[in-house]
């Protein structure tokens, strides 16, 4: 790829027809899924930037971040999660869903590819793309409510040189047959007075942190539903350390 052009593998939506006709088929089954159980509500979604950005959502739910791709309201551009974090994701049937989807930006434990996972991210932002990333680094344990925030996401934003957008997801941490997932969509906090190097990274990273905590005001965590409710939210997240 020679420089200044596209690769709409990373960037807008028009990668020919069989790539748009993967893209429109993975969106479809994910909101056939999800929408035979919840009902999904998004607020927010007519001030996003016009060109590539950084989602940073808040995580109570193994569901968030396939909710966010099969709901998010810009279908101009292509909409790419994070993760997952995998040794080896040519290892099992989820893996080979999300290799074959070509939404994922797979990263090992401990950071030992953080180069070229780096690299790859500021490609799909420099090219126009969506990046969602649950800032928090791992799964929240409450309702309404955000872990610290990690400086990871600051520096992606800065190094691609794009806004980040906060996302609030209310509703998930107790998934139950039609129940209400709301997705709120902030202000995208954009990259202006900011020192130079880390510290800028840092203050980004403080202010994508009090937006969120904003969009999350008034979220409640309800009672825990019944025993397939039950089994449908907890049995993909991973929380060992409320086992400790």
């Amino acid at each position: 790829m020679t420089r200044g052009t596209r690769d709409d593998r990373y960037g807008p939506s028009d990668r020919g027809l069989r790539g748009r006709l993967k893209d429109e088929a993975v969106r479809a089954a994910l909101r056939f899924v999800f929408g035979a159980y919840l009902r999904v509500r998004v607020e927010g979604g007519d001030h996003l930037p016009a060109s590539g950005y950084l989602v940073c959502f808040n995580h109570p739910s193994w569901s968030d971040p396939l909710i966010l791709l099969a709901w998010w309201p810009d279908r101009s551009r292509r909409f790419w999660i994070f993760g997952p974090r995998e040794r080896d994701m040519r290892i099992g049937r989820r893996n080979a869903l999300i290799r074959w989807s070509e939404r994922g930006i797979a990263f090992q434990p401990g950071g030992r590819d953080i180069i070229d996972v780096t690299r790859r991210a500021s490609r799909v932002l420099r090219h126009g793309g969506i990046l969602a990333i649950a800032g928090e680094g791992r799964l929240s344990d409450r309702e309404g409510e955000a872990l610290p925030l990690q400086v990871g996401l600051g520096h992606f934003a800065l190094m691609a040189g794009v806004p980040v957008v906060p996302v609030a997801v209310h509703g998930t941490r107790w998934l139950r047959l039609g129940k209400t997932v709301r997705i709120r969509i902030g202000d995208p906090v954009r990259l202006t007075d900011l020192p130079p190097g880390r510290r800028g990274a840092v203050e980004l990273t403080a202010r994508v942190q009090t937006a969120l905590a904003g969009l999350l005001e008034g979220g409640r965590e309800g009672p825990p539903p019944g025993p397939v409710g039950r089994w449908i939210s907890e049995t993909f997240n991973e929380r060992p350390w409320l086992s400790e």
